[in-house]
């Protein structure tokens, strides 16, 4: 089963937007990059938020009344959402890769690989998380849009220091085979194109969750 992961950035004026505008932004722009496979199935969105209410009502906001319209084109149902906790699924990841969390120093180095690719075809990334005791936890993963080699690079390390965030790593070392994303995140580069500068504040954002990066 494919898995697509779709990130964004909010601008200025999307950081003001209320909490529930926030979700139902997700779910629009979610439509838009995948609009092929949402106009061929139903939908299902799980959330435990009132977004179905609050689209349905009459009185929302302008934008919310032009996001519903846009929505009301593709069969979507809303689902309750079950809670994950956190630990929890640092333990389930953690355990995929054969190690223990308590086995786990938060002092030790891991490693995290990554690598994205896009033809004219199809685009996707390859991320390989080593674990201090020298266990890999490898990742496959196909998008459903186009998307530039540097998108996908970027991606590739987005959803790479996420994923080694909740596999328990402090001290990550990531490597890419970019040397353009390389440069930039180290600042020898600078960014110039917006969507690169949008991808550099994710990745400062995601080294907040590390003791070292």
């Amino acid at each position: 089963m494919p898995i697509y992961y779709i990130s964004k950035v909010l601008n200025g004026a999307e950081g003001r937007y209320t909490p529930i505008e926030k979700m139902a932004l997700a779910l629009v722009i979610t439509a838009r990059r995948l609009r092929p496979y949402f106009l061929s199935h139903p939908i299902g969105v799980k959330t435990n938020t009132l977004l179905k209410q609050t689209l349905g009502k009459p009185d929302t906001s302008g934008r919310l009344v032009k996001w519903a319209v846009e929505l009301s084109e593709y069969d979507i149902s809303y689902l309750p959402r079950t809670t994950i906790k956190a630990q929890a699924l640092t333990n389930f990841v953690s355990k995929l890769a054969g190690i223990s969390i308590k086995d786990a120093s938060k002092d030790q180095t891991w490693l995290l690989h990554v690598d994205g690719s896009s033809t004219t075809q199809c685009s996707g990334e390859g991320i390989v998380i080593t674990s201090p005791q020298g266990e890999d936890l490898e990742f496959a993963i196909k998008f459903g849009f186009k998307a530039s080699n540097n998108e996908v690079e970027y991606e590739a390390l987005v959803i790479g220091m996420r994923m080694a965030h909740e596999a328990g790593a402090r001290h990550p070392l990531a490597y890419s085979d970019s040397q353009l994303i390389v440069k930039q995140v180290e600042g020898a580069y600078e960014a110039k194109e917006e969507n690169m500068i949008q991808y550099l504040q994710q990745i400062e954002e995601l080294k907040t969750s590390f003791d070292h990066f």
